[in-house]
């Protein structure tokens, strides 16, 4: 007996429901950002969308679990467009300065991503460890970067003792803190480090720093 085809009417609940949840994502995911996992509350997030509390739970089963959906989808965006990232036709140099110009433009672009990660910071990464996906999600983006370090140390451009969470990190590092911390340096050296006039200079110095690192004491630098 053939399979049963499915029919308009499930396509469209099908599609109602992937437009809900990512409704109901959107909005979670800037109460989250604004209050915290402890501060945010369904009931809120429920009346923005004008429904219940009763169907959030329907689609996410409980706060933790739309926290969690919440990270899942926010550090996707961003695994997503390195996997996009077309370095093979690049020079190793230039595919490493690229990736860290797009994690660079991701998180000055994406505010809520950098408000989300620290969130899950205080609370001691407990969604993160409790999520097959987004475990899953951080291997490919290392291997990338796995394969422009390889690529630079057979082209003999990159130093050998280079590690690829290292590199991860070091990009990490300087795009979180520029946007995380820009308030309190900005009070405590009177420099705003998303200051658009000096956008470009902080997106090329990153770069430097980077290359600069895995160039070091490498005989073809």
């Amino acid at each position: 007996m053939a399979a049963a085809q499915p029919t308009e009417s499930s396509a469209r609940r099908t599609r109602d429901a992937a437009r809900t949840r990512a409704e109901i994502l959107d909005v979670a995911t800037d109460e989250f950002a604004r209050a915290g996992y402890t501060g945010a509350r369904v009931d809120e997030i429920a009346a923005r969308m004008r429904t219940t509390k009763r169907m959030i739970y329907y689609y996410f089963g409980s706060k933790e679990q739309l926290f969690t959906a919440v990270l899942e989808r926010a550090y996707t965006v961003i695994r997503t467009q390195e996997q996009k990232l077309d370095v093979e036709h690049l020079d190793p140099v230039a595919a490493i300065r690229r990736l860290a110009e797009l994690t660079f433009d991701h998180h000055e672009a994406h505010p809520d991503f950098i408000r989300l990660v620290s969130i899950e910071n205080i609370h001691g990464a407990e969604h993160v460890a409790g999520s097959e996906h987004l475990r899953s999600l951080n291997s490919p983006a290392i291997e990338v970067i796995g394969r422009i370090l390889a690529a630079g140390r057979a082209e003999g451009v990159f130093r050998d003792d280079v590690d690829a969470i290292d590199v991860h990190a070091m990009i990490s590092s300087f795009c979180f803190f520029r946007v995380a911390n820009r308030h309190t340096f900005k009070a405590l050296f009177g420099r705003d480090l998303t200051q658009a006039g000096r956008r470009e200079h902080y997106r090329t110095m990153l770069g430097d720093m980077v290359i600069g690192y895995l160039t070091a004491g490498s005989p073809g630098a």
